[in-house]
């Protein structure tokens, strides 16, 4: 009996030993957080898509209350809550203009020709890695939704073996982006109207053996627009999106192919 009783002594005392040194380990290293982060965090969507640039909604909030983004920063955050932010840290909302995603490439199954038939795994990098995938059009969409799956809010729809993004949906979180193997996707200023739809650099009549609607290089839209709203490389025709054209600019240039126009 003594001998349990003296067991459960020690342990008794191993145990507040043990207590104390890790409290005082804990406390010798506790790392302070400003308690400013929770209350930022808590303002922020949850949504963690990386639209901001760092790796989730509390990486964006400690860097937020460090001084190293801007509340607006965030593109799937509301203006209000965005302001609230500011407010709380006692600094401006900022100026961040909203972006939002277009898929630069006008060919669907209706105007685009498919060169082979695939058949392995419905995904645009694994379609690409065979052969460049099966599209005519070297740059055109291979439709296999690759896009729309990395889209964590979605804002791509697939139609008729196109990708096509609505722009009231999309936050710009870039998501999209990374994941086409094509580079065909961009995040342009939300208040662009107008998209040339096409990213083939090949000649004019290259594009019209295998596609009814690409940009081939006749200018009419850079002769229709102010100096500088449109941009040639090559046979493409680029819209500058640091000073787009308002869409106007499609009646006025009547594009011959369609690859002009609203992402509507």
């Amino acid at each position: 009996m003594e001998i349990a009783v003296f067991a459960v002594v020690v342990i008794a005392v191993i145990g507040l030993i043990l207590g104390l040194v890790i409290g005082f380990v804990a406390k010798l290293f506790a790392v302070e957080t400003d308690p400013r982060i929770e209350s930022v965090e808590e303002l922020l969507p949850g949504a963690n898509c990386g639209g901001c640039g760092f790796a989730g909604c509390s990486d964006f909030a400690k860097a937020v209350v460090a001084g190293d983004s801007e509340p607006s920063c965030c593109p799937v955050n509301s203006s209000e809550n965005s302001a609230k932010i500011a407010e709380l840290l006692g600094k401006s909302a900022g100026g961040e203009n909203r972006k939002v995603a277009v898929i630069l490439c006008g060919g669907d199954d209706n105007a685009a020709k498919r060169a082979a038939k695939y058949n392995g795994v419905k995904d645009c990098k694994s379609a690409a890695a065979v052969a460049g995938g099966d599209k005519g059009c070297a740059y055109g969409c291979l439709g296999f939704a690759t896009c729309a799956r990395a889209c964590p809010f979605d804002a791509i729809e697939m139609r008729d073996g196109l990708a096509i993004v609505h722009p009231e949906l999309c936050v710009g979180c870039g998501k999209c982006v990374e994941a086409c193997p094509r580079n065909l996707i961009k995040l342009v200023p939300a208040d662009a109207e107008v998209h040339i739809f096409c990213s083939s650099p090949e000649k004019g009549p290259v594009k019209k053996k295998v596609c009814s609607v690409p940009c081939i290089g006749c200018r009419k839209c850079v002769k229709a627009a102010d100096e500088g709203q449109m941009t040639v490389n090559g046979f493409l025709v680029d819209v500058n999106y640091d000073n787009p054209p308002s869409k106007d600019v499609i009646e006025t240039a009547k594009c011959p192919t369609g690859c002009l126009r609203t992402t509507a």
